[in-house]
């Protein structure tokens, strides 16, 4: 080979060898990122209710640790599948409470803060706007190919006696007077109104 192209040879090579080094790294941080349907499969796998001492303190930790992993839309599909109510009925009231502090988005309780600040109306705008957010994102995550009436007659994402409490009370109070059970079923909804508070989507609201 003629000595002038050896530098050029050379470049090509370590060019090529980056490029398959970062490759190589997507391809991996890839295979390794949490996603909902890792959780699914991971909520499906353990037989909670069965399980005793130790062993159920593990698969909560792990179940948390795998939570706190997701990315938000992630996030909110997981806290959307129907498989979450097999182990919540399984855990106790303590379990609840412990699962529910250790899996809430940073800042969650600053954005109640925040949120209780809001003009009324403001507050029930934003309600309902992560209400239909959420009920969106469940009949995609779904697949629901629903007509309007079917979508209409579906039952809410959060149940309407909970909507009536956070409406009432304000979140600060709902939160510290909730059971573990209303927390964890009002989770999307919250984590919906962190998203927008943080988004600052709220203020382009009508």
């Amino acid at each position: 080979m003629n000595a002038r192209w050896k530098p050029v040879l050379y470049a090509v090579l370590a060019l090529a060898m980056v490029w398959l080094l970062a490759w190589g790294g997507y391809a991996l941080a890839r295979s390794h990122r949490m996603t909902a349907d890792r959780v699914r499969a991971y909520l499906h796998s353990v037989d909670f209710a069965h399980l005793q001492g130790g062993a159920r303190v593990k698969a909560l930790r792990e179940l948390a640790r795998m939570m706190n992993a997701l990315s938000y839309e992630e996030r909110r599909t997981a806290r959307l599948d129907q498989e979450w109510s097999r182990w919540f009925e399984a855990m106790t009231e303590a379990e609840k409470g412990e699962f529910i502090e250790a899996t809430m988005p940073t800042g969650f309780k600053q954005m109640i803060g925040a949120f209780e600040q809001l003009p009324a109306q403001q507050r029930k705008r934003t309600i309902e706007n992560a209400m239909r957010r959420l009920a969106q994102a469940r009949d995609q995550d779904d697949g629901s190919d629903l007509t309007q009436d079917q979508g209409t007659n579906r039952p809410p994402v959060v149940s309407q006696e909970t909507l009536r409490r956070v409406t009432a009370v304000g979140l600060k109070t709902f939160y510290s007077e909730s059971s573990a059970q209303t927390k964890a079923e009002a989770a999307p909804l919250l984590e919906e109104l962190q998203r927008t508070m943080e988004s600052g989507a709220m203020l382009h609201q009508r």
